[in-house]
């Protein structure tokens, strides 16, 4: 492979690392063609971009960036397959759902800001939630509140005006 094309490599993948929000590292090493087909129309149907890389180039394209990503370096042997999401849990899910024996196996994650290195760390990444879930959480706990108030005003609105409209009626002395 040239230089130039390298480079070009090297270029897309920063660009789809910066583009996405959340990536996983993947080893389909035990992967046929039927079961990494299979992966791919799964990974299309969650909206996942799925990419198999070369480990240098990877590597490149992430020192290439802003951020530093040296704790997913060790996890780069072997083969590679990177799932990139914009939902931080949904790659963890279709592993968790499509893997048998441990195929395809997670490597290394980086979602929601944070590293995730090793197998073991699936269940973490899978109780993960998304944007939209914890923004969905924080408006219910603040509507919450917000209904009570708005009940016992309206609840007590004919007593209150009452009690105002006595208290202004009343003469002074």
């Amino acid at each position: 492979m040239r230089k130039e094309d390298k480079s070009t490599i090297i270029e897309q993948i920063a660009a789809t690392v910066k583009e996405y929000g959340h990536f996983y590292l993947v080893d389909t090493t035990a992967m046929n063609a039927a079961a990494t087909s299979e992966l791919r129309r799964e990974c299309f149907k969650a909206d996942i971009k799925l990419m198999v890389v070369k480990n240098t180039l990877l590597h490149k394209a992430l020192e290439s960036l802003e951020e530093d990503y040296s704790p997913l370096y060790d996890s780069m042997k072997g083969t590679t397959a990177v799932m990139f999401s914009n939902v931080a849990n949904a790659p963890a899910k279709l592993i968790k759902d499509k893997s048998k024996n441990g195929i395809p196996g997670l490597k290394a994650a980086y979602a929601e800001e944070g590293f995730y290195i090793g197998a073991d760390q699936l269940d973490a990444l899978v109780s993960i939630k998304s944007k939209n879930e914890v923004i969905a959480e924080i408006v219910a706990l603040l509507q919450s509140p917000a209904k009570n108030v708005i009940s016992a005003l309206q609840s007590g609105g004919n007593t209150l005006h009452g009690v105002l409209k006595t208290l202004g009626e009343r003469p002074e002395a």
